[in-house]
């Protein structure tokens, strides 16, 4: 057997195993907890809910229905999200350091948030202009390349979002100093440190939408997507519109990470590094990474946010456990050198 056709089925058994796998960690995060609840409980609590039988009141079916379900479907689809967008941005790059935020996405739609707060709009408000944000800032970095018309065009891209994302990082931080320090500040603080507290059924169902949206135009121009990884001029000699799947790819990764950032906060390595280890498993072939990093974005983050309430008494951010385990996996991948990347 070739290597191409060994990866190919071992990409079919990983989206598997991926598959069995987040659904397990969904049913233990519906069971831990501050009020945790035994298997059988759960499942007769949700058998309940789903034929209408829920009792008004009781607490075992409202912190089941109304609290973990909504956050376990926010983190595997804000985990899927950005280590899709991710494994996009990276392919599209052909850079393995590059993560959703290389456009300013992230900070954009920080921006558009800590707007939001300091204006006290209500939470749906917040969330609109967080997405808005994000889509903006990518827009503004998509105006300064088209204005460069010389140098490599790939590379103006990445600088632009670089220059876009200090200019809104230091607006956030303007925003920040003139905020109300014992009210706005705490919560600015929180939601760009990202977290799915407050996420409710309402939040995930526009997102929803959104990220499907996305992620279709993606998975059918992957094999296009693969061979633009290649670069330009063999895009170009396969008959392939670099510029314009270049900006289509970028459109949509770029939806997915603004809805997402903008229910969930800014969460940051998720991008960055499940793609690697996506990459390790099935190799670089897009049509096989992106499923593999989508489910293993969904599992990661649903197991950090697990932790994230159940560690400690108060919540931890997710940004900081995102970051205290990506950083140190990044550094060992660095370590490696380019061995995972080919």
């Amino acid at each position: 057997m070739t290597r191409d056709g060994f990866r190919r089925g071992a990409g079919r058994g990983t989206i598997g195993l991926l598959v069995a796998a987040v659904a397990l960690l969904s049913m233990g995060a519906l069971l831990v907890g501050p009020f945790p609840l035994g298997p059988f409980e759960a499942i007769g609590r949700l058998l309940d809910a789903i034929a209408g039988r829920d009792a008004a009141g009781d607490a075992a079916t409202t912190v089941l229905v109304s609290i973990r379900l909504p956050r376990i479907a926010g983190a595997l689809l804000v985990g899927a999200a950005l280590a899709a967008a991710g494994a996009c941005y990276q392919t599209l790059f052909r850079n393995p350091l590059v993560s959703p935020d290389i456009l300013g996405v992230s900070a954009g739609a920080g921006l558009g948030a800590v707007l939001g707060i300091f204006l006290s709009l209500p939470v749906a408000a917040i969330q609109f202009m967080g997405f808005a944000g994000g889509l903006g800032a990518v827009a503004l970095v998509g105006f300064v390349a088209a204005a460069i018309r010389h140098g490599d065009r790939t590379l103006i891209l990445v600088l632009a979002g670089v220059v876009v994302g200090a200019l809104t990082g230091a607006a956030t931080s303007l925003l920040k100093v003139l905020a109300d320090p014992y009210d706005q500040l705490p919560a600015i603080t929180f939601w760009l440190l990202g977290s799915l507290a407050g996420v409710k059924g309402e939040d995930i169902w526009p997102a929803a939408p959104v990220v499907l949206a996305g992620l279709v135009p993606l998975v059918l121009l992957r094999w296009r997507i693969n061979v633009l990884s290649l670069g330009d001029e063999e895009a170009r000699a396969l008959g392939i519109e670099a510029a314009r799947l270049r900006l289509a790819v970028v459109v949509c990764a770029t939806l997915v990470t603004a809805s997402v950032v903008a229910i969930a906060g800014v969460v940051g390595w998720v991008g960055l590094v499940i793609p690697h280890i996506a990459r390790m498993l099935v190799g670089p072939g897009f049509g096989r990474l992106l499923p593999v990093a989508a489910l293993l974005g969904a599992a990661y983050l649903l197991v950090v946010d697990t932790l994230a309430r159940t560690i400690s008494s108060v919540e931890v951010p997710l940004g900081i456990l995102t970051a205290v385990v990506g950083a140190p996996f990044f550094l060992w991948l660095l370590a490696r050198g380019r061995r995972a990347w080919a």
